[in-house]
């Protein structure tokens, strides 16, 4: 194997892949392909993406495009974001020069891979609606009209060859190559076995309802696959590249950072870059989820992915495309569904068992019961058996519970959080204790003058006047928040002397006046009597001329929704809440207690949160996990080591994206609750699927054992509670923007 550096990742779209089952069976075979280090199919935007070396790369290619053709040789494979195809052989072909890009589109081809006609591309519906009316016509004129022997036997055949020929042919293709247990072979060995036992009309008829049912399904999976992924259509599709005098339409992967680019309102922000021109008002709820349009001015930051509502914006570019928030979204989204559930990769695994089970389980149920009991026909058992073998297939799990997770991951984007996998999605679940570092993430981070608190006859506004000039040489983020909270120009002239001493604070000269301003230990350095007070914050002590004027408290805000997301996750049933700090004992208890945050650890350096998080880990039950929230510049190992890492303001730190298995978008903590709801509605959906599933299967083939239950039950049983699966996998995307404390909302159905 070639190098970590020499990994090549291929991404292919496989145009025409509607099936689940056969998903599933492509991501099996190619994992197994050697020289492939990793690879998972995105069923939902039908995308496989698959790691090898460069020595095997094109071997493997080669081995993964035959793989798929023989699986499923109607699939289009395609480069991904490119319209050149690639063959059986793994070898790209050009893109196509006229405009057939059509034929590819989801609703021309309406996904009936389960009944092998995904291939008739354009008006494939048309025909399989076409080919159902004819069968059924045939069916009617069999049923109703008094015919014998062969004359019989012939129309009811032409019947079944007309609806199901495509699914017979499939199976017995698919024996050839080695896939026995599929849908295709479930359905051909009911239908054919009740021609065999003389069960024209439900051989016939249970083949008709079973391609009427895919139908139905596959309408149903694409018009998930359509909510889902029309959530992430915030990709640009141009701009507007200011050269010279003119402006060029190209696409935004071609611009490179410091060109000008204009965007116009109404239009997507293409790329990241700097407002120079103009001014408007931009929504930001594609990326962020903030509801409410931010306005934006000269030397302000655009996101590519914003939309532009009234004025026109010239922007300089700061990032190429590929370093853009929006393809960060879109990368991580998309492929947040290869890091699959611990449900999903169990329903899998459970699938691949269950169905030679039941087979082996059928064939028993024909042949045991006739030769011991004797009462018994094989005619009625073999019967039974082809109803046990038809509800036997474990299709509505496989389809709907990716999509669950999908939803749930599509759900949170909506929301501006990124979750990048299932797995961490199925994480948040069991988080039970809370970690927060405080500045960033609980507070602003950007420090503001709270209190002004004059002594000895100085008043407020002469107080912070003194203050400012005192600290007009410095660029601490203190002195910039005290010469803001003055907000006036200052005249330099007016310093005759100015000295800085160090861990102490500053000594100045200002109109002839000398001014001490600093910490409590420079008052005492100085001799100077002052007022100690209990404030919550760095404090600033002024004198003039040794005489006490008072002191200055500049604290960090906290953010508006910190107390609302502590409430919040409180009710959620979150059993402790952490804050961990650098920040002084004070400051750090203030802030903890105003929020009502149950341990407080501050003056921590970053190895120290660390330790924290590792003291908490010995001390949590077996199944609970922890999750830590950072602004993410420092808090990077932190976020590493926590069960589940969240970063806020992720769209600043690329450090934060890389280590946080969660990324909030907005900068709101309140949003750790919402993902925890998100989270959670989605186990519930899921979890009813796979009970509602199961449970509907056990009861029919209780009744087919029973001989109650006929062949169209069974196929109801198999169908009917896909479409029903994956159309309540849907409610996932529905989420309310706020998650109530109650679950009273979460469990009544959704109107429609």
């Amino acid at each position: 194997m070639g190098t970590a550096a020499d990994k090549i990742k291929r991404e292919w779209v496989l145009e025409g892949l509607d099936c689940a089952n056969c998903a599933l069976k492509i991501e099996n075979r190619v994992q197994q392909l050697q020289g492939v280090s990793s690879c998972s199919l995105n069923f939902v935007n039908k995308t496989l993406t698959f790691e090898t070396d460069s020595i095997h790369e094109k071997e493997v290619s080669n081995k993964a495009a035959g793989t798929i053709k023989k699986l499923e040789p109607h699939v289009h494979i395609q480069l991904k974001g490119t319209r050149q195809t690639v063959n059986a052989s793994g070898e790209v072909l050009p893109a196509p020069t006229s405009n057939k890009k059509d034929h590819h589109h989801e609703h021309d081809h309406g996904g009936h891979d389960h009944s092998g006609h995904s291939h008739e591309h354009g008006g494939s519906q048309k025909i399989l609606l076409i080919r159902l009316g004819v069968g059924a016509a045939l069916l009617a004129t069999a049923l109703l009209t008094p015919l014998q022997g062969g004359l019989e036997f012939g129309l009811f055949l032409l019947a079944y060859l007309i609806v199901g020929g495509d699914v017979a042919w499939q199976a017995v293709k698919n024996i050839f190559r080695g896939q026995v247990f599929d849908e295709y072979f479930l359905m051909t060995v009911a239908t054919v076995g009740a021609f065999a036992i003389g069960q024209y009309p439900e051989g016939v008829a249970v083949m008709l309802f079973y391609q009427v049912g895919e139908f139905f399904q596959s309408l149903a999976v694409n018009r998930s696959r359509k909510s889902i992924t029309s959530l992430l259509e915030i990709r640009p599709d141009y701009a507007h590249l200011k050269v010279g005098n003119e402006l060029q339409k190209v696409s935004p992967e071609s611009v490179t950072v410091g060109a000008h680019i204009q965007v116009r309102p109404g239009e997507k922000v293409p790329l990241d870059g700097r407002i120079i021109e103009g001014s408007s008002l931009v929504d930001t709820s594609a990326l962020t989820g903030e509801s409410v349009p931010r306005n934006v001015k000269v030397g302000d930051e655009v996101l590519g992915g914003f939309i532009n509502k009234n004025g026109v914006l010239t922007v300089e570019v700061m990032r190429i495309f590929a370093e853009s928030s929006v393809a960060k979204i879109l990368e991580l989204v998309e492929n947040a569904a290869s890091r699959k559930a611990p449900t999903e990769t169990f329903i899998n695994k459970f699938a691949r068992a269950y169905t030679p089970i039941v087979v082996l389980t059928a064939l028993l149920l024909a042949v045991v019961p006739p030769l011991i009991m004797p009462s018994a026909t094989f005619s009625d058992w073999i019967y039974r058996a082809l109803i046990f073998l038809v509800i036997s297939c474990p299709c509505a799990l496989v389809v709907s519970i990716p999509l669950g997770f999908f939803a749930g991951i599509g759900a949170a984007s909506k929301q501006g959080i990124l979750v990048k996998g299932g797995n961490y999605l199925e994480a948040l679940n069991d988080v039970k204790v809370v970690v927060f570092d405080k500045t960033g993430t609980l507070t602003q981070g950007n420090f503001k003058v709270t209190e002004v608190i004059p002594a000895n006859g100085f008043d407020r506004e002469s107080l912070l006047e003194l203050a400012a000039y005192a600290e007009s040489h410095s660029n601490h983020p203190i002195a910039d928040s005290i010469i803001a909270a003055w907000g006036q120009k200052l005249d330099p002239t007016r310093i005759d002397d100015y000295e800085e001493i160090s861990g102490h604070g500053i000594r100045t000269v200002l109109n002839q006046s000398t001014v001490f301003a600093g910490n409590a230990k420079l008052m005492n350095q100085q001799g100077i009597a002052f007022e100690k007070g209990e404030d919550t914050g760095t404090v600033v002590h002024l004198s003039v001329d040794r005489r006490y004027a008072g002191r200055i408290v500049i604290a960090d805000e906290i953010k508006s929704d910190a107390a609302e997301a502590i409430t919040r996750l409180k009710a959620l049933g979150i059993r402790k809440t952490v804050m961990l700090t650098g920040d002084s004992r004070s400051v750090g208890e203030a802030v903890g207690m105003k929020l009502n945050i149950d341990d407080i650890h501050a003056e921590l350096l970053p190895e120290n949160k660390v330790e924290q998080i590792e003291k908490l880990d010995l001390a949590k039950g077996n199944k609970e996990k922890i999750l830590f929230v950072g602004d993410g510049i420092n808090d990077t190992p932190v976020l590493a080591r926590a069960d589940v890492g969240v970063a806020m303001g992720g769209l600043g730190s690329d450090a934060a994206i890389e280590a946080a298995d969660v990324v909030i978008m907005t900068d709101e903590p309140s949003k750790i609750a919402t993902a925890i709801g998100i989270a959670k509605r989605t186990r519930r959906i899921v979890w009813q699927n796979i009970i509602f599933a199961l449970g509907v299967k056990a009861v029919f083939l209780i009744l087919g054992v029973f001989g109650i239950a006929t062949m169209w039950e069974a196929v109801f049983s198999d169908v009917g509670v896909t479409v029903i699966a994956v159309l309540n996998a849907m409610r996932i995307l529905r989420t309310p923007n706020t998650q109530p404390t109650s679950t009273a909302l979460e469990t009544k159905p959704i109107q429609t």
